[in-house]
């Protein structure tokens, strides 16, 4: 496998999509950046203790072509398919497209939500907020958005859907192989 600078040189030479050119799947032509889409903060998700960047460049990933929430942290040369350029917003570590319903009208399936990694799961969730979640059930990596609430029970913690027609559900802390707190979403429309 070639090196990441190798990749970037070629992504960016020949304005080819990383994800077509990792992976073979989707198109070859690099999407239009999301700057030029018309995209809209949707909602902002700040804690109080936020400090606001004037602008940042966000990278937005693509969960499938990274094998997971995991392995998109766990892989620092991990190619971004696009970035936003968005002012007055908390620090981001990066983007996802969310795919789902549960957590629907406030998010809706290929909305984009923008992200920063928990590092501490004893005592860096924040309860009550929303959460973008990797867990491990049986063996397979299962990923979502949901609030997290304090659990009744020992040593588990409550996901909670914003959607009423999917139920709260229980899980150990120990089955969360990864965690960011939801910062922002996206949403945008484009006129082709």
């Amino acid at each position: 496998m070639p090196k990441y600078d190798v990749l970037e040189k070629i992504v960016t030479s020949l304005d080819v999509n990383p994800d077509w050119l990792l992976t073979g799947r989707g198109n070859m032509e690099k999407e239009p950046d999301l700057q030029q889409a018309g995209i809209q903060v949707q909602e902002k998700f700040p804690l109080k203790t936020d400090n606001l960047v004037d602008l940042q460049r966000i990278p937005l990933y693509n969960l499938e072509a990274t094998a997971g929430l995991v392995s998109l942290f766990n892989d620092v040369d991990a190619i971004p398919i696009s970035y936003i350029s968005l002012p007055d917003l908390p620090a981001c570590d990066g983007a996802v497209y969310v795919r789902g319903d549960s957590m629907y009208p406030l998010l809706k399936s290929g909305d984009i939500v923008l992200y920063k990694q928990v590092h501490d799961m004893q005592y860096g969730i924040f309860w009550g907020e929303m959460y973008l979640i990797s867990a491990n059930v049986d063996g397979d990596e299962f990923v979502t958005i949901k609030y997290i609430h304090k659990s009744e029970r020992e040593n588990c913690v409550k996901l909670v859907s914003h959607n009423q027609h999917h139920e709260p559900k229980d899980i150990p802390i120990s089955m969360i192989r990864a965690l960011a707190l939801v910062k922002a979403s996206v949403r945008y429309n484009t006129i082709r």
